[in-house]
């Protein structure tokens, strides 16, 4: 008790406070979500992310050579096509834009973790994860689409496919669709618990995902629910997932942590668009230290529990991180 016991002792130098760190947070902890559209010297702002980009794949080559110098090891694919359908049909076409990318990533930086996004919702015309039939989303329908874009992406060279439809039964239809064509080595990162959240709003622009009637409170959870969340990443491991996401993040955190001490598989935490857009206002306002709020949210994300963090900071939490 005090005055014996004094903490401060232990803050008194930087020295000492560096060496006493508990979470480390570093550069290979981060994945850098990009998205990624068709064409050639196409680099289209997304106004609500300051400083995040719509890609076309000569560019995105440029960016991801830039992250890759920065030391991030693995990137996030988003597709953004020019033409969308009922049946996702650009999802899970072999010279698909995602499948594109990732071919030329791979090429590029055969060292490079090319993860992708595996979802409906950017390339149907009504905007939702799923096959819609009779005004509601087909469950049992949508999965065989799903597989079929993994397997895809698979063939293209991706390392690792994440599905965030939330559609039940997925990860098993894609685990069965890649080991059945020989792919037993691509991983699965799944979007085990993915809340219907509010701080979606800027990714729906930058995606091009905005559902066209309703919402996506039939397959996206509550987030009132912290047991489902954790069964659902249960059933996601059951059924063949090798890694688990909690998204979004900062909301979230105490289910990043009790699904961390719940299982033994890597779990990662998704700093959503709407966390980076927040900051980025303030920021711009001059309400906030940009860099010392960004670091201390990561490091937050790090804390809770989470092996990696997908976050549109990425760069620059790299560039702060190296000095």
């Amino acid at each position: 008790m005090f005055p014996e016991t004094r903490l401060r002792r232990l803050r008194g130098s930087k020295p000492l406070r560096d060496m006493l760190q508990e979470t480390r947070l570093t550069v290979q902890n981060l994945i850098y979500p990009i998205f990624v559209q068709e064409g050639a010297a196409r680099r289209v702002a997304v106004d609500s992310m300051p400083g995040v980009y719509r890609l076309s794949p000569d560019l995105l080559v440029e960016e991801v050579d830039a992250a890759c110098r920065q030391g991030i090891l693995a990137v996030l694919l988003f597709g953004v096509p020019e033409t969308k359908d009922e049946a996702a049909s650009s999802a899970y076409d072999d010279q698909g834009i995602v499948q594109q990318a990732v071919r030329l990533l791979k090429a590029r930086f055969p060292d490079l973790v090319v993860i992708t996004d595996v979802c409906l919702c950017e390339y149907t015309s009504h905007g939702h994860c799923g096959v819609v039939r009779d005004g509601r989303i087909d469950n049992d329908a949508s999965l065989p689409l799903l597989a079929q874009t993994a397997l895809s992406h698979a063939r293209a060279g991706a390392d690792i496919v994440a599905p965030s439809d939330m559609m039940d039964g997925r990860v098993r239809a894609i685990r069965d669709k890649l080991d059945f064509n020989g792919f037993s080595g691509v991983a699965i990162l799944s979007y085990a618990a993915k809340f219907a959240s509010a701080f979606y709003g800027p990714f729906r622009e930058a995606a091009g995902s905005m559902p066209t009637f309703g919402d996506r409170r039939t397959y996206q959870m509550n987030p009132a629910n912290r047991r489902e969340a954790l069964q659902e990443t249960l059933d996601d491991l059951e059924e063949g997932a090798d890694m688990v996401i909690v998204k979004p993040a900062l909301a979230y955190l105490d289910l990043v942590r009790e699904i961390r001490d719940a299982v033994l598989c890597p779990v990662a935490a998704y700093n959503v668009s709407g966390e980076y857009s927040l900051v980025k206002a303030a920021a711009a306002q001059g309400w906030v230290d940009e860099r010392q709020i960004v670091l201390e949210i990561l490091t937050g994300i790090k804390r809770a529990g989470a092996d990696l963090i997908i976050t549109y900071h990425a760069r620059d939490a790299a560039s702060w991180l190296n000095e």
